[in-house]
């Protein structure tokens, strides 16, 4: 993609976005819900065009040119909902060029995989959202395609088959297969991805592999199990190179001044609150969003924006969890 831009009447969806992804890699595109993660994807599926910009998917100048060469897991779900589960897979690697000589036996192969060797004869309606996405992702990968492209493939599964799913991924990774995905839960790119596009508001804000990205961000923030209950907010706040404190799921989140020695400020924060643990923090993608969206700065008025944005990222994250609930 080179200077890629997409709008939808006054709003700008993608903005001027560049990207090449090498064959064989996998690749996850990150950020809030809305920031235009699925437009980008349309646009390399072919199903959206760019106003400006051009692009090329297998060396083709349109993914419709190479279209049996790829699978597509949509953010929308769809099945056939009349047509029984093992029919409609047969139905979809037709359509994508495989002979129907050996292609059964295939079908159930993957269905047994995926632990649903069981429901072959049932109708797609007949199944839950989890299940049927399932099916869905069988069919994007049966006809062995070389690019792989799934949008929040994770959302509406419970945590067993999040994980049966990344699994598969990786799999498909291994046997050479090029993998974009996209997601908002950037935990899940983290355990899969070996290079991340960062995407904010319809702009690439970041585009480097996984290992470059927790190298250049220098963790500065160090994790803080108090010994005594309550809240110890003021007392380590009050720690010289001590920038912020947060709590966070019952410990205390504290961020660093640039350039403070985190040795010294463990000993400094050890000395001033009894404690059980203190670690330092690696940055999760999470952290490193943030600090780009945000700028990376501290202080009072920051440190609200810095809230409010892992807000957002919550709230779709937990969105996520009430589909698979």
């Amino acid at each position: 993609m080179n200077s890629v831009r997409k709008t939808f009447g006054r709003k700008v969806a993608v903005e001027g976005i560049d990207l090449s992804i090498p064959q064989g890699s996998i690749y996850g595109f990150i950020g809030p819900n809305g920031a235009g993660k699925t437009t980008t994807i349309r646009m390399i599926m072919s199903i959206l065009f760019p106003d400006s910009g051009e692009l090329s998917v297998l060396g083709k100048k349109s993914a419709v040119e190479s279209k049996d060469r790829i699978g597509y897991l949509p953010e929308e779900r769809g099945v056939y909902k009349k047509m029984k589960v093992a029919n409609f897979l047969i139905y979809m690697a037709r359509l994508k060029g495989l002979d129907s000589a050996g292609l059964k036996p295939k079908v159930m192969e993957w269905l047994e995989r995926v632990e649903l060797a069981d429901v072959a004869k049932k109708k797609c309606e007949e199944l839950s959202k989890g299940m049927q996405q399932k099916v869905q992702f069988i069919a994007s990968v049966l006809h062995e395609p070389d690019l792989i492209i799934l949008d929040e493939p994770f959302s509406g599964l419970d945590p067993v088959n999040m994980r049966l799913l990344r699994d598969l991924i990786n799999e498909q990774h291994t046997a050479g297969k090029t993998v974009i995905f996209s997601t908002h839960v950037m935990q899940q790119a983290e355990s899969i991805c070996d290079h991340i596009i960062m995407i904010h508001e319809g702009k690439k804000v970041l585009d480097d592999t996984l290992g470059t990205i927790r190298s250049r961000f220098d963790p500065r923030a160090i994790h803080v199990e108090a010994a005594n209950a309550g809240n110890q907010s003021q007392a380590i706040s009050a720690v010289p190179g001590v920038a912020s404190v947060r709590i966070h799921e019952g410990h205390h989140v504290v961020t660093l001044d640039e350039g403070m020695d985190k040795q010294q400020a463990m000993q400094s924060i050890i000395t001033a609150v009894p404690i059980s643990k203190i670690e330092i923090k690696r940055p999760t993608l999470e952290d490193v969003f943030i600090e780009i969206v945000t700028g990376g700065h501290s202080g009072d008025a920051m440190d609200t924006d810095h809230e409010q944005v892992r807000a957002k990222l919550l709230a779709g994250s937990k969105e996520t969890q009430e589909v698979a609930s």
